[in-house]
């Protein structure tokens, strides 16, 4: 009875009330900024490194597009569908969206803070960002299949979301990248900004979507908090405890561990105001998305904590393996 009220009320909801055209416009700019920073801080001699060393890729990509989705399909089991399939269905689509899209830009500042290997991120979100073109529509595919049957009336516009990964994530990726190679000083406060504009994002969410959707987020089951909170959490400490039990620089074990869990929560809802903009089910949709990426900053500044407790003295000692 109580989850049907939630249900009603949540869908009751105006999607122009949850986030404004200039909100969508100003969200989508900002996700293009960000991924256009990605690229102006790229150069060829970074992908010829990577290849050289194809470790970090290697575990990174196996971690990212293996480990996330699976923890947001396995999470969505195990609580979401506890609820109202009215509710659960598109909620579930924002959480397993939010497991399969690549990395974001805030993990190289929390893994610069760590104490990690800061180039082994800023390589490991770019392999993720431009594979993310085929692995995310992928993810969705087959874990979806599981999701949404027929009877859940809600289908995933597959050619819809290719289109706002190419647009969102390939081109800025390799404009900023052209701007690098032939304006180096441009490019590096391209880069700045676009890491500043990544924090920023977390602030606009707070300052702007939080207050006005305070009813919405007061309705919401714990079950969501937990898929939400849970999906950030478990996924660095997952990937964490793998690159420690095979082995690998302590260093390079926190980088893959934040990596993995700290996603690109602004593609996620810039996929999903570009491809359910109109949709009655728009807040529930972005839930997941939009709490992931206001709990993972307070999660990843724990987690953090927690690392820069290692022995960094001691850690010098270990051969770097990647």
């Amino acid at each position: 009875m109580i989850t049907s009220l939630l249900v009603t009320a949540a869908t009751q909801v105006n999607p122009d009330e949850v986030v404004t055209n200039f909100e969508q416009t100003l969200l989508l700019i900002m996700v293009f900024v960000i991924m256009f920073g990605l690229g102006a801080g790229l150069t060829p001699r970074d992908f010829k490194l990577a290849l050289k060393r194809p470790q970090g890729l290697i575990i990174g990509f196996v971690t990212q597009f293996g480990i996330m989705p699976l923890l947001a399909f396995g999470l969505i089991m195990l609580f979401l569908f506890q609820l109202d399939p009215a509710y659960a269905i598109p909620v579930a689509f924002g959480a397993l969206l939010m497991g399969a899209v690549p990395a974001g830009t805030t993990s190289n500042i929390f893994t610069y803070f760590s104490k990690g290997n800061l180039a082994l991120s800023v390589i490991m979100t770019t392999n993720s960002t431009l594979w993310a073109i085929l692995m995310t529509p992928l993810a969705l595919a087959i874990y979806g299949s599981f999701i949404f049957t027929q009877d859940s009336q809600l289908e995933i516009p597959f050619a819809n979301i290719v289109a706002t990964l190419v647009l969102m994530l390939l081109l800025p990726v390799i404009g900023g990248m052209t701007l690098r190679r032939y304006s180096a000083n441009i490019g590096a406060i391209m880069e700045l900004l676009g890491g500043l504009i990544g924090v920023f994002f977390i602030l606009f969410l707070i300052a702007t979507w939080v207050p006005r959707n305070w009813a919405l987020l007061a309705s919401t089951p714990w079950q969501t908090y937990t898929v939400a909170i849970g999906l950030g959490l478990f996924g660095i400490l997952i990937a964490y405890t793998i690159a420690r039990l095979i082995r690998l620089h302590p260093a390079n074990a926190r980088t893959i561990g934040l990596e993995t869990g700290i996603q690109n929560g602004p593609l996620a809802i810039a996929i999903v105001l570009a491809t359910f903009a109109n949709d009655p089910n728009l807040g529930l949709i972005l839930i997941v998305p939009a709490m992931y990426s206001l709990f993972i900053v307070i999660v990843a500044t724990f987690v953090t904590f927690w690392f820069r407790r290692a022995n960094t003295a001691e850690e010098q000692k270990i051969p770097n393996l990647l």
